[in-house]
């Protein structure tokens, strides 16, 4: 299962960028194929079981490709794999298709550091 793949990537550098602390939200963008929103939203929760990921927010930007038929130069983005094939206008097969086919985590948003606290020195001195 791709997705699978895709969310465990996306809680691993979620979880090396927080270095430690937890994460309260994450924005994601994702362009190429087809992907369902909500199967990505439960793999993430899924992958982040655990970690310090667990409970964050994800913020999911889709971008999918764009097909443009060289027949008729109808541009529609490529919500399936069907319109990557044939243009949805004419039928045409002679279909170009752009775009970008990457995952970008590009923010989180992490809970403060804990402050180290510090107690006072314990006496050596006996009581008087």
């Amino acid at each position: 299962m791709h997705e699978l793949g895709l969310c465990e990537g996306i809680v691993a550098a979620a979880t090396r960028r927080a270095a430690g602390r937890q994460v309260r939200s994450l924005r994601v963008r994702l362009g190429g194929h087809p992907v369902d929103p909500g199967v990505i939203r439960q793999g993430v929760e899924v992958a982040a079981v655990g970690t310090v990921v667990e409970g964050a927010v994800l913020d999911l930007v889709v971008e999918p490709l764009a097909a443009r038929c060289r027949d008729c130069g109808h541009e529609a983005p490529a919500m399936s794999a069907a319109a990557m094939s044939a243009c949805g206008r004419c039928g045409g097969v002679d279909v170009e298709v752009t775009g970008s086919e990457q995952a970008v985590l590009e923010s989180i948003s992490v809970a403060p550091a804990r402050q180290a606290r510090t107690y006072p020195a314990a006496s050596t001195e006996a009581p008087a």
